[in-house]
């Protein structure tokens, strides 16, 4: 999220707050794809990792950004910690540890996400080269230990650094030394938003084993296939994970708001201070919890808009969805991860043989998948049935959506051009963190460093 929000329309009843997410809905032909990815930056010379301020840094990188892209700049106690396209288009935002990340702007197609990513791309490594900065393209940070990350100037990560340790053993690593690709896709009801939900929570287990990009840390072996989808097993569970409730056949927007409530905020924003708010829940904050201790304590939509900003399940509702089982990967990547999920939920027969595959998966078996796949990979199982065999067949219900929407580019290529890495994969049985392990034991001679030539963009 590049910027928290400071929507100033009181909230005065719990009904309120589901009415948010049932202004999402919109129109099949209106559809569109929002595709986020993170990078993470580091000197060429020496492979180190990149600070906030300075004359090479994080900060010079956004300046120069705004410059030649003229977008607004979004400041934090004086600090540039953003970029926002005026028309809220897009935006360009840094995570804690100084991963760069680009927000994109909702596209109709999958041609323009991987044009927007090229771009910003050549835009951000013309900018960086004179600096002798580049940028890496995997999943977990492969040899920087969490104290030689740099800390972001955001007040939303001070509190945040503060609370993790205290709710999960993995929370500092995951803000500090994961990156990611996510897609964000809208729903035309309810009901609709319903369907997808729950196939996509399902499916997500499987995006992380296809995508799974981050076999190191701290120049060795981890001996996971995703270190960061393992990290999400103990970052802060109230907040993060699988959501039981999706898996109720009359699963609404009342239900993922009442969830909501009973989360522990991280903080509201008065005046352009933020408050530490991890003592309450948002459920007490409407009870008037705050009063007395802060000046304007009543509850805000902006408070509530910025609380759902802050809750981690591995699919998040706002007015939207998002999708957010991937790691991090090279630029084809970038592509495919929206590929993936839009050839899987934006056409309807798609769906209905995603429902299909997943008809008989039980919370339970979701999560016991989910928990073995950042380590196991491809050949984890879901009652009985390897991930790489369920990888193939939604790779195939995926590759079926996106020849049915039939949107073809100049040289006549329909969308599932983008699906390529992934079918790639399944042909090898092997994904990017097996291919890394593979280098690491041979061409690489042990050492992680070649992995900044090698998988830089």
């Amino acid at each position: 999220m590049a910027r928290d929000t400071t929507d100033q329309t009181p909230l005065s009843s719990v009904a309120e707050l589901s009415s948010y997410m049932a202004e999402g809905p919109r129109p099949k032909e209106k559809f569109r794809i929002g595709t986020e990815h993170e990078k993470f930056v580091f000197f060429k010379a020496d492979h180190s990792p990149v600070p906030y301020a300075g004359d090479a840094s994080i900060s010079a990188l956004l300046n120069g950004m705004q410059e030649r892209l003229g977008w607004e700049p979004i400041t934090d106690g004086g600090n540039i910690i953003g970029l926002g396209e005026q028309s809220g288009m897009g935006a360009i935002s840094i995570e804690p540890g100084g991963q760069f990340e680009l927000s994109g702007a909702p596209l109709e197609t999958l041609h323009e996400v991987a044009t927007e990513a090229e771009e910003h791309i050549a835009l951000v490594k013309e900018i960086a080269e004179p600096m002798g900065i580049g940028f890496l393209g995997i999943g977990g940070s492969p040899k920087w230990t969490r104290e030689e990350t740099p800390r972001m100037p955001k007040s939303r990560y001070d509190i945040m650094t503060r609370f993790m340790p205290k709710v999960g053993s993995k929370g500092l690593d995951m803000m500090y030394r994961t990156c990611t690709i996510q897609v964000n896709l809208d729903f035309s009801s309810e009901e609709d938003m319903a369907a997808k939900m729950r196939v996509s929570m399902k499916l997500q287990s499987i995006a992380t084993a296809l995508f799974a990009a981050s076999p190191f840390t701290e120049g060795k072996p981890n001996g996971l296939s995703s270190w960061r989808g393992d990290i999400w097993r103990d970052t802060d569970n109230s907040r993060s994970g699988v959501l039981p409730f999706v898996f109720n056949s009359d699963f609404g927007y009342a239900d993922y708001a009442e969830w909501a409530l009973d989360v522990p905020m991280y903080f509201i924003v008065r005046n352009g201070k933020y408050h530490d708010c991890t003592s309450i829940t948002f459920r007490q904050f409407m009870d008037g919890a705050l009063k007395g201790s802060v000046d304007d304590w009543q509850p805000t939509m902006g408070d509530w808009i910025n609380h759902l900003s802050t809750l981690f399940p591995d699919v998040r509702l706002k007015r939207f969805l998002e999708m957010r089982g991937a790691d991090g990967g090279p630029l084809d990547r970038i592509s495919a991860l929206p590929a993936f999920w839009v050839g899987l939920l934006y056409d309807d027969t798609a769906l209905a043989d995603a429902q299909e595959l997943t008809k008989d998966w039980t919370f339970e078996d979701v999560v016991q998948m989910r928990d073995t796949v950042p380590s196991k990979g491809l050949s984890a199982e879901i009652r009985g049935v390897s991930v790489l065999d369920i990888a193939r067949e939604s790779v195939l219900i995926s590759k079926a959506g996106l020849k049915a929407r039939a949107r073809k580019n100049a040289e006549g290529d329909d969308e599932t051009i983008f699906l390529r890495p992934l079918e790639e994969i399944l042909v090898k049985k092997a994904t990017l963190a097996d291919e890394m392990l593979a280098l690491f034991n041979g061409r690489w001679e042990g050492s992680v460093e070649p992995a900044f030539k090698d998988y830089a963009y």
